[in-house]
């Protein structure tokens, strides 16, 4: 039968990998296949650059992209309420 481990149990596990320890006695001790191990360990480690990003440029940087659009949205709308003012005193 196929043992679940939770995410906290995975990240442990493939911590004391990269800690030096043997994948094959991690496997005999948590019952794990070792090439499961290996994966963890590749996942954490392929992952572990991104806890350190600065969240906060992506962030500010949809804000930027918002405030963009809604500033070119007011411009066309400025735009066509001018000409719709022009065409209204042009007819009597």
């Amino acid at each position: 039968m196929k043992k679940i481990f939770s995410s906290e149990q995975k990240a442990k596990i493939a911590l004391e990998a990269i800690k030096g320890e043997k994948i094959t006695e991690l496997a005999s001790r948590y019952e794990a296949h070792a090439n499961v191990i290996g994966q963890w360990k590749k996942i954490v480690q392929e992952n572990v650059p991104s806890l350190f990003s600065d969240k906060r440029k992506k962030e500010n940087r949809d804000k930027d992209d918002l405030i963009d659009r809604l500033y070119q949205t007011i411009g066309k709308r400025e735009a066509e309420l001018d000409w719709l003012k022009k065409k209204l005193q042009l007819e009597p």
